[in-house]
């Protein structure tokens, strides 16, 4: 089925739901334990089975256009270093010098042809290579050929940059992601224009990311900045692979599609509804009509803790000091919603997990997207690739 006719679909059963107040739902409950959101050891199986497994979102294209250009970046504590080379490869290392341990790149971002280390200036080209030691002559025989940056896995696809965190782990993005990424290339993400991030600190990594897969909540926690757009208690959810698209109508779907052709209602994202979509493990992105907001949630440093990166984009480039500061302030919007009213509350609930009142929390039928989420993450954590894998 045509892209564009399976969301039509998708808009059409939105349609449905709003119309006569229906959300989708699945046959049962789940009880997920309150300890998954506390407990140490399985925060360090998280981090060993799921973050230094599967491919991570960490950079965009918009972010390392040129030739040159590099970002520099922690991840989970792992040091991660990104860039493009001359002829516009993308490459991923561990950030680590081979001499002593010492970083090659300052965290951060910039544009250079080579990476030197300011401990004791050794050199790494673009690929990772090593090309030079400082006064070699009196360092002593080395094979420079087997002393070069730790590769990483890395793939450049659809404007987006995927890392696994582990050398010579198996990366295969197309059966990770199982069609999702021709969202992205229909959109054209690869040549939107990079704005800025913001960067916020919450509980644990799961109570944080639970938030980005439901609109349940939405009268209660969002009712003068979501709930006047989208109603409350109304997705829908397709799968693919751990991933998902998530479907929320707007209150005037009706009134948005009731002039446009059937065939077309799967081109009006943003008229009439809108998808958050869901990177499995750590990554939310809501396409909105001014500004593109990508959500990275990286866990820890301890399991009541999580640091989230709030990545913004949008299709048009920055056209002057006006622009910019409707730009600074859309970020600024987006973020101060999704702390002040999504992750404040989030620290409330670590507490309240913390403090033992309860031995389980409950998902209910129409929370699907966060049992779904939960199935994976167990799937993962199972370490047993001939079980079945969760479907949506």
């Amino acid at each position: 089925m045509d892209r564009v006719q399976r969301l039509g679909d998708v808009a059409e059963i939105m349609l449905d739901y709003v119309e006569n107040k229906k959300t989708f739902m699945t046959d049962k409950t789940l009880k997920v334990p309150s300890s998954s959101y506390t407990d140490k050891d399985q925060f360090d199986a998280e981090i060993e089975l799921i973050f230094k497994r599967v491919p991570l979102m960490l950079a965009f294209t918009a972010e390392l256009p040129n030739p040159g250009d590099y970002k520099a970046m922690d991840a989970m504590g792992v040091p991660v270093l990104i860039n493009r080379d001359k002829q516009g490869q993308v490459h991923a290392f561990l950030n680590v010098c081979s001499h002593r341990g010492a970083p090659v790149a300052d965290q951060g971002k910039g544009n250079c042809s080579r990476f030197t280390c300011k401990y004791h200036a050794w050199t790494y080209g673009a690929d990772g290579r090593l090309i030079g030691i400082s006064e070699a002559s009196t360092f002593g025989d080395v094979d420079k050929s087997q002393m070069g940056l730790r590769v990483l896995p890395c793939e450049e696809r659809a404007g987006m940059i995927f890392v696994c965190l582990t050398p010579n782990a198996p990366m295969d993005l197309d059966n990770y992601f199982r069609g999702y990424l021709e969202d992205f290339e229909a959109l054209d993400f690869a040549n939107w224009t990079y704005l800025g991030n913001r960067t916020i600190e919450g509980a644990n990594w799961k109570i944080a990311f639970d938030g980005y897969l439901e609109g349940y909540h939405f009268q209660s926690l969002h009712p003068e900045t979501i709930f006047p757009r989208t109603p409350s208690n109304t997705m829908h959810y397709e799968g693919f692979g751990p991933n998902m698209r998530i479907g929320f109508p707007q209150h005037s779907i009706a009134d948005q599609l009731k002039d446009v052709p059937r065939d077309k209602w799967g081109e009006c994202e943003n008229n009439g509804y809108d998808f958050v979509r869901i990177f499995f493990p750590n990554v939310s992105i809501f396409v909105a009509p001014e500004i593109t907001q990508v959500a990275q949630l990286f866990p820890g440093p301890t399991p009541d803790r999580n640091r989230t990166v709030l990545n913004y984009l949008r299709r048009e480039p920055v056209q002057d000091e006006a622009d910019r500061e409707k730009v600074e302030a859309a970020m600024n919007f987006f973020r101060d919603v999704t702390y002040e009213e999504d992750y404040v509350i989030g620290l409330e609930i670590q507490k309240g997990l913390e403090s033992g009142a309860h031995d389980d929390i409950t998902f209910g039928r129409n929370e699907r997207g966060n049992q779904f989420f939960h199935e994976w993450l167990n799937w993962y954590l199972e370490d047993d690739e001939t079980l079945p894998e969760p479907q949506m």
